[in-house]
């Protein structure tokens, strides 16, 4: 018998273009999640960067989920920079830090461990993008 109660609590991290709907967003975590055998029910909160937090398709998903949705500013998002997958020049010259999706889940999961991980990195679905973090 599994014993889920020893599974990890997961972070979300997310990163869209404007207006981008919650059925994108949705899609893309319940598909990133299968493709690495993580349960939902481990996922504590999503976030994203300041300017996002009034995005109707973020807020709709963590109503839907029953999580909290957090933003961060950008200067908090770049104290990650050194913990990223990869970095992109677009998304600094937009948003101010170098990957919103790595970043954010990073910040989340720094609440609640001192040793953030990056358990899965930035993925890519239709002007959407997300990254899950663990707490060491």
């Amino acid at each position: 018998m599994l014993d889920f109660s020893l599974q990890p609590a997961l972070y979300a991290g997310f990163g869209c273009r404007r207006g981008c709907p919650v059925e994108t967003l949705a899609v893309l975590l319940r598909q990133t999640m299968a493709r690495h055998a993580l349960p939902l029910s481990a996922l504590r909160a999503i976030a994203s960067i300041d300017p996002k937090a009034r995005e109707p398709g973020l807020l709709a998903l963590a109503e839907r989920l029953g999580v909290p949705f957090l933003c961060f500013d950008a200067a908090h998002l770049l104290a990650f920079e050194p913990m990223l997958s990869q970095r992109s020049a677009t998304a600094y010259a937009q948003t101010g830090c170098w990957g919103v999706a790595e970043s954010a889940a990073l910040a989340l999961a720094a609440r609640a461990s001192p040793q953030p991980n990056l358990h899965v990195p930035r993925q890519v679905l239709a002007g959407a993008t997300l990254a899950l973090a663990i707490g060491g």
